[in-house]
């Protein structure tokens, strides 16, 4: 069904996958909310890497810290979503030359 040709391929497919996925392990995006408040920060695989809250807790409600992460976390994964686009983009067009 499949020739060595479409092996092949596939292999090289598999590799730029993972390296890829190497890629982004190694490059941090980040969301921020409250002009600083809170950051977090993700890697291009997003996962989790780091949350920073510069403020005293103990003065804010818990419902606008609860607003402020969540409003950080999709920043950083809307980051992280645009820079994992970009790479397997950049993927297919070093394996399908024309796109």
């Amino acid at each position: 069904m499949f020739g060595s040709d479409m092996l092949s391929k596939l292999s090289a497919m598999k590799q730029m996958a993972d390296e890829s996925k190497k890629k982004l392990d190694n490059i941090i995006v980040e969301g921020e909310s409250g002009n600083g408040l809170v950051i977090i920060s993700l890697s291009g695989n997003r996962e989790l890497k780091s949350i920073k809250i510069n403020a005293d807790i103990k003065m804010m409600e818990t419902e606008d810290l609860e607003d402020l992460l969540s409003v950080a976390l999709k920043r950083a994964m809307d980051n992280a979503n645009a820079l994992n686009e970009k790479e397997v983009m950049n993927s297919a067009k070093n394996m399908f030359p024309g796109m």
